[in-house]
């Protein structure tokens, strides 16, 4: 699967004459799995994907099942899981592991559940996916006017709920709805980032998340939880117009926060020392890497000699939601040379993406492509360090 195939078109011909074409060199396509295509199971659009690797090494993907409609929230999507345990080959079928069905006696389609992030807690194995729920509010967004509002009603405002797994993602708990332990009352909205979480050496869960502020205004920034998901405590703002967001550990200790954009087409980049109590703007912050203003992945990976890179993901322009690449850098995010950019797919997609370390030698990715929906391809840690 960490393969490519390569092709040379020779000749075209039709019925009335032939062109040979300038290309003089092969064009290689990297294979991968059709995760998700559209229409399949009856459901119309599968998107926000969110990659993690279980403590066993089970490969799961969750993303929104958006059964009638492509469009977000408020709408009829619930939230899907895919696994694989033969490291993204194969895959089961997909999982329904967050319904919130006809709550409060309203239909399906305003009882919508979107934007999935999950984490792995490596020391108990236990899975927490969390995602945004809305009741009511048809026709709303609730990153728009009023789709979502201050205080904790359900039914007003957007509720931030989890459910977990203690068997490797086999079966899941009921929803949990942490709306109240989490958000400040005078948010007009507080979500989780479409990513995966993270754990610190020192065993410190930390999950990327966004929000609208008392004004309205988006966000960025993490919640941490040093209890192993018993309870959580939510960050200060690292940046203001920001929103979907991923975080990695750097080689001293801090914790990046990489983040869409809505002020720039570069991505925007803080660092904190403190479990987001407090934020400093990164030298490459809304200078170094594109976006079409996007969703991205970032994800830190130990190399075989011991030292540590920084992988990036999203689509390599400022214009569309084409070229989903990945670059590396090998100095905690200070540079992304050109020549360790990899293209995974030159096509048009919804362009979110999402990684996640497989094994000793390989990662994953889960990627909205132009092929399918969901795409899932595997690359080697050798090729992505140009060795």
């Amino acid at each position: 699967m960490d393969h490519r195939l390569s092709a040379l078109c020779v000749k075209v011909v039709t019925t009335s004459s032939s062109l040979v074409p300038e290309v003089k060199k092969n064009q290689a396509m990297r294979l991968g799995v059709a995760l998700r295509r559209a229409g399949e199971d009856g459901v119309h659009t599968h998107r926000i994907p969110a990659l993690a690797t279980s403590a066993p090494g089970a490969l799961l993907c969750v993303y929104d099942l958006r059964r009638r409609a492509g469009r977000d929230l408020q709408e009829d999507i619930d939230i899907g899981l895919s696994r694989s345990t033969d490291g993204g080959r194969t895959w089961e079928k997909p999982r329904v592991i967050m319904d919130m069905g006809e709550y409060g006696g309203l239909p399906q389609a305003q009882n919508g559940c979107s934007d999935p992030g999950i984490i792995v807690d490596p020391k108990t194995g236990e899975i927490f996916v969390f995602a945004v729920w809305m009741n009511g509010k048809t026709g709303k967004h609730q990153w728009n006017g009023d789709g979502s509002e201050a205080g904790y009603a359900i039914g007003k405002t957007a509720q931030m709920l989890v459910v977990r797994s203690k068997d490797d993602g086999l079966t899941w708990s009921q929803p949990e709805n942490l709306t109240r332990s989490l958000k400040k009352e005078a948010w007009v909205l507080l979500a989780p980032s479409p990513q995966q979480g993270i754990s610190l050496a020192d065993g410190t869960l930390v999950m990327p998340v966004q929000g609208r502020d008392e004004k309205g205004v988006p966000f960025a920034t993490i919640m941490t939880s040093t209890s192993h998901g018993a309870t959580w405590k939510v960050g200060e703002s690292a940046y203001s117009e920001g929103n979907e967001c991923q975080a990695a550990q750097l080689s001293d200790g801090r914790i990046m926060l990489n983040m869409r954009n809505d002020r720039a087409r570069f991505r925007a980049v803080a660092v904190t020392a403190d479990l987001g109590k407090t934020w400093t703007e990164h030298p490459t912050h809304a200078k170094a890497l594109i976006e079409p203003n996007c969703n991205a992945s970032l994800l830190r990976i130990t190399t075989a000699n011991g030292n540590h890179a920084l992988l990036f993901s999203n689509p390599h322009t400022q214009k569309t939601r084409t070229r989903q690449t990945i670059q590396v850098s090998l100095d905690d995010g200070k540079t992304w040379p050109e020549p360790r950019h990899i293209l995974l797919d030159a096509g048009a997609g919804a362009g979110y993406s999402s990684m996640t370390r497989i094994d000793h030698d390989h990662i994953g990715i889960v990627y909205e492509g132009s092929q399918a929906q969901l795409v899932f391809q595997r690359l080697g840690i050798r090729e992505l360090l140009g060795q």
